[in-house]
């Protein structure tokens, strides 16, 4: 059997999956990257380690799978997560600096002071936030001894260094246009933006379309050396992908540790209204452009919230939350700032309206709703923009699996969303485009009809403008705290 090796390198798993020819996964694995916490707000790995989970999950895929012979690798990628290594040596140079830190948070204000906005925004589509690289590759710069010969990059770019054997230093255009450094209408690494990030640009990998070859395997243990890597692309933009999402006006929710709201779009169309503008992907050197909204925190506050309660596992805690009728207190999991469409560093995480007679139940409830009604501001703030209608719209991640948490989705944006049992959907995407560099499939359409499962869930009448004042009055409180010194 004719098979594609795919990574979907995330924030806190490395999974790896076998995609047969017929769309199909025949082969799984997984493994835990760790995760790091320094100081309040930062937020690091290590990229040793990173790599070693992505060989660990592949060891895992391939220990009892058919008989398939390996065509091709594909990566899908955690993206806005930076980090620096030696170029004539391969060595790590520091810390993987996750999406999530907000450790330049300062610089960024700094930059927006200075009258930097605007400008950035224009050329990357992306707002001035720590959750953007272009600060933290200064902050990695500003901490590597002189002398070294750099090399910068997001974790594709890295993983293909390692995967290469230190051949290639490369990245694919959907990950270059989360870099904050990268010009979206000329396709290219800005002079410009690596001036105003103090960042040379010389140092940044070479920009392919995402479905190209990307090098050859070394060294990569069950993988034959040579192995052609034939697909690169960022985890939310390749789950689009995999959805067959290709119509303007499509959509997914992708549902993890964060949470990526991206809808396709017909052309470029300039970011406002707190949502960005990016690459979906990129084939034959033209891009397909696409709105995103970036959620900071979705399902991690859910095990919080189980172990606040005393609760065994996430299971437990929705279980708990369906027994409660929407409407008790509000919470803002702003536990790093708050994301799309806010873009709040200073926001906090709170529980407002509570009083004698909030429940257990409640307090779950809450804390589940709130991925429903981050969500729904993305979404509004999309339709606003685009003045299209909302398309299709497929949800995915292991969140997505819960039919729940699921309805509350749909009833609060008053739209179905299609609920897809396999959750690989990242993975799937690398392979699909793999799979048009290797013939597999021949266009767009053939990938769009291939089987997929999927389930719709229609929205349910609820009182949402009651709901929507809990959930905007909570929203204000926590955008309104000031900042302390304590804070730092």
């Amino acid at each position: 059997m004719r098979a594609i090796l795919a990574i979907d390198q995330g924030t806190t798993n490395s999974k790896a999956v076998l995609v047969s020819e017929k769309g199909e996964i025949v082969g799984r694995g997984s493994a835990p990257v760790g995760i790091s916490y320094p100081k309040p707000g930062w937020v690091e790995q290590d990229p040793n380690r990173l790599y070693a989970s992505v060989c660990e999950a592949i060891d895992a895929c391939l220990n009892a799978p058919p008989d398939v012979a390996i065509e091709a690798v594909a990566i899908s990628n955690q993206r806005e997560s930076v980090t620096a290594w030696d170029a004539e040596t391969g060595d790590a140079l520091g810390p993987v600096v996750s999406w999530q830190c907000r450790r330049t948070a300062q610089d960024c204000e700094r930059l927006i002071v200075e009258g930097r906005l605007d400008r950035v925004q224009a050329l990357t589509g992306l707002p001035l936030d720590p959750m953007f690289p272009g600060s933290k590759f200064r902050w990695l710069l500003d901490r590597i001894p002189a002398g070294r010969s750099v090399r910068l990059g997001t974790v594709d770019s890295w993983l293909v260094h390692c995967l290469t054997g230190g051949r290639r230093h490369v990245c694919d255009a959907s990950n270059a246009a989360r870099s904050q450094l990268f010009d979206l209408r000329e396709q290219r690494w800005s002079e410009e933006l690596g001036e105003i990030f103090g960042v040379d640009i010389a140092l940044l990998p070479e920009v392919l379309d995402s479905s190209a070859d990307f090098g050859r395997t070394q060294g990569l243990p069950g993988v034959p050396d040579g192995t052609p890597i034939m697909a690169v692309i960022g985890d939310s933009h390749a789950a689009l992908f995999g959805h067959g999402a290709f119509k303007p006006g499509d959509g997914k929710v992708t549902f993890g540790t964060g949470s990526s709201v991206m809808t396709t779009l017909p052309q470029f169309i300039p970011p406002r209204n707190g949502v960005t503008t990016t690459v979906a992907w990129r084939l034959h050197g033209k891009p397909t452009f696409a709105f995103e909204g970036n959620i900071l925190v979705c399902a991690a506050s859910l095990p919080w919230m189980a172990g606040i309660l005393g609760l065994s596992d996430v299971a437990a805690l929705v279980e708990l939350a369906a027994s409660a009728e929407p409407g008790g207190p509000g919470f803002v999991p702003a536990f790093v700032g708050l994301g799309a469409p806010y873009w709040n560093s200073d926001a906090r995480a709170l529980f407002s309206q509570i009083n004698f007679n909030t429940t257990r139940a409640q307090m779950a409830r809450s804390v589940t709703d709130s991925i429903a009604f981050q969500v729904h501001d993305v979404i509004a703030a999309m339709r606003a923009q685009s003045g299209g209608e909302l398309g299709a719209l497929y949800v995915d991640g292991g969140p997505s699996q819960n039919r729940f948490l699921m309805q509350c989705v749909s009833n609060l944006i008053e739209h179905p969303v299609i609920q897809c049992e396999a959750p690989e959907a990242s993975a799937l995407g690398a392979a699909y485009l793999a799979g048009l560099s290797l013939g597999l499939w021949s266009d767009l359409q053939v990938i769009a009809e291939l089987p997929r499962s999927s389930h719709i869930i229609d929205p349910e009448p609820v009182d949402r403008a009651v709901l929507l004042n809990t959930w905007n009055d909570a929203l204000a409180r926590s955008t309104a705290r000031e900042t302390t010194a304590n804070d730092e």
